[in-house]
């Protein structure tokens, strides 16, 4: 019943994107509306490549999304005090009303359960990307 009532309905999810990288360099992106996903390999090349997440991979992660109270997180979980090479990730989630994004630095130290929302969510949305691309990479 809560997510029938939530302020973001999965009936009206429009997409997802997803950015990383080191500080404002963020040269990793994957864009469920355009299917584009970039991302730097081992060798420091940048790889580009057509990745579609299902309708059912789609439904999860706006569930794990909705689970672990992403719709409450503040919009900048950043760090200013720490200068270099700190992860840095934005998630947008876009719907046709609204939409939600969060930036969020690896470095950041605002409160622990907030810190372990954002890691637990960025590892499920990087869990599918890489199941997606693998299942994909030995299908050809």
């Amino acid at each position: 019943m809560m997510i029938k009532n939530a302020p973001y309905k999965f009936s009206e999810f429009q997409s997802l994107r997803f950015e990383y990288g080191y500080g404002d360099t963020l040269n990793n992106t994957y864009d469920s509306k355009t299917g584009e996903y970039q991302f730097i390999n081992r060798r420091d090349s940048l790889v580009k490549i057509n990745l579609k997440l299902s309708k059912d991979e789609l439904l999860y992660l706006h569930r794990k999304a909705a689970d672990l109270g992403f719709w409450d997180f503040p919009a900048n979980e950043l760090n200013p005090d720490v200068k270099g090479r700190v992860p840095r990730f934005v998630i947008q989630f876009n719907y046709l009303r609204k939409s939600k994004k969060v930036m969020y630095d690896a470095s950041f130290n605002g409160n622990e359960k907030l810190k372990d929302a954002n890691e637990r969510l960025i590892k499920e949305i990087q869990k599918i990307i890489t199941e997606v691309e693998a299942r994909q990479r030995n299908s050809k």
